[in-house]
């Protein structure tokens, strides 16, 4: 999308299609209020969207060429005091497929054009009311799949990561600014022992940073949960767990051993922990050449899992095959799940924690006990304790973190051209690198190309 067709006036529908109470059409433009005009008429006769105050709600029909197709509330928000910072008006009618299409080709027959997906957000950004990174949290509140994220996403819109990323800004600016004025007037600015007072400026803003890189591996666990696989032998209650943990029998469940043949994956919620759960196929040797796809598959999985529940069967000895699976889970977040506690156990706690290094939890699958016991356990593992504070910011963007790594390393060259005595002039192309990639996540510096490729993910109506 090209920057003139921000002249235009654009409208889609803003809410789920699908049956529901509430449907909402959003216009947005400067003839936003022209165009709902052309539509909307009032119950109240000689009423007209254009002569009413903004950030009011007024009752009427939706008619075309004289068939009214729903009653509806529609909503006036005056620029620059709207979502997009233009006039906008937003059509609330009866929720259903049929009436938001219908009400939604009369507005474009009226003269607005069809929105494109992220559209309303992308004009929020270009006229200002939002920078990039609060622009990017719009879609992660959407997708949020539980709390941490949302209220991660929410401080994220209110400027969180904007203000963090500003001040490092700053910072890096006034240095920037001294470094140029001293060498345009040396007479009167000294850049003697300069170095030394920018290395002390610079550490600290290199160790925010790099605290922000880290912060993006709990980021990534709160956005997009944590990527959790579940091993064991044929019939060690693999699919059982899956089961209790998922809420419903997703896992065929059976005595027959390798019933389980590929990875089946969910999602789930665990306390207040968000886990992508994969079962996989037992763990044995097999002459079944489905079976051994099915074990093959299990190995990736747990090679690109961020946490393993590794589930022994308490009933039976340990053998080859549980070596096999705590040789994998070696170096790995990993936690062991005792199963079938209901039942005389042969496998005892203190065993499996000096073989395997992993905290043990004892559980019964059938019995559903000891779920408790694994959520404390894997909250403790991922920091989500830490997560919860408001002040904390958390980088939760892929594109972020890049911008941010690229900044740490040109910081870096800063600091060691300073231990090296390179002139101070030279330290300004690196200082410039720095701020112009840290003005990346906000938006600044931005091409046309990445502003586009980043709205164009958003769904429609947003």
């Amino acid at each position: 999308m090209g920057t003139g067709r921000m002249t235009d006036t654009i409208a889609a529908v803003a809410t789920a299609m699908g049956s529901a109470g509430i449907g909402i059409v959003r216009i947005s433009g400067s003839e936003a209020i022209t165009v709902a005009d052309r539509v909307f008429e009032s119950g109240k006769k000689g009423k007209h969207l254009a002569d009413v105050d903004s950030h009011t709600v007024h009752y009427g029909v939706i008619k075309e060429s004289g068939v009214v197709l729903d009653e509806v509330l529609a909503v006036v928000m005056r620029g620059p005091h709207s979502y997009t910072g233009e006039d906008t008006v937003e059509i609330n009618c009866h929720g259903g497929i049929l009436v938001t299409r219908k009400i939604l080709e009369a507005v474009i027959r009226a003269g607005a054009d069809m929105a494109e997906p992220g559209e309303f957000t992308k004009r929020a950004f270009l006229n200002g009311r939002m920078d990039l990174s609060q622009a990017e949290a719009v879609m992660d509140l959407i997708h949020a799949k539980n709390e941490y994220a949302m209220k991660n996403s929410v401080r994220q819109l209110k400027g969180s990561v904007s203000q963090k990323i500003g001040k490092l800004r700053e910072e890096i600016l006034y240095h920037m600014a001294y470094i140029e004025s001293a060498l345009d007037d040396p007479e009167h600015i000294s850049l003697d022992g300069y170095g030394e007072e920018l290395q002390k400026i610079l550490d600290p803003v290199a160790k925010e940073i790099e605290r922000l890189i880290r912060s993006a591996d709990n980021g990534k666990i709160v956005s997009e949960g944590i990527r959790t696989v579940i091993l064991g032998k044929p019939n060690a209650g693999k699919s059982s767990l899956m089961n209790v943990l998922v809420g419903e029998e997703r896992a065929i469940v059976t005595d027959v051993a390798g019933t389980t043949r590929d990875v089946l994956e969910e999602p789930i919620r665990l306390g207040d922990v968000f886990l992508k759960l994969m079962d996989t196929a037992g763990i044995r040797e097999t002459a079944d050449v489905v079976e051994q796809i099915g074990v093959v598959r299990a190995r990736e999985a747990a090679n690109e899992a961020d946490l393993i529940f590794y589930v022994v069967d308490g009933g039976e000895d340990l053998d080859e095959n549980d070596e096999k699976i705590m040789d994998w889970i070696e170096g790995r977040k990993a936690i062991v799940l005792l199963n079938k506690a209901d039942l005389s156990m042969k496998v005892e706690v203190d065993e499996l924690k000096k073989k395997t290094g992993c905290p043990v939890v004892v559980i019964s699958a059938r019995e559903e006990t000891g779920i408790e016991d694994l959520e404390k356990i894997v909250e403790r593992m991922f920091l989500i304790g830490e997560i919860e504070k408001d002040d904390e910011v958390m980088i939760t963007n892929t594109r972020h973190k890049s911008a941010l790594e690229s900044a740490f390393q040109s910081i870096k060259m800063v600091l060691q051209g300073i231990e090296s005595g390179v002139p101070e002039d030279f330290l300004t192309i690196d200082l410039m690198e720095a701020y112009g990639k840290l003005g990346t996540i906000v938006g600044e510096a931005v091409g046309e190309d990445l502003v586009n490729e980043i709205f164009g993910r958003f769904c429609m109506g947003k």
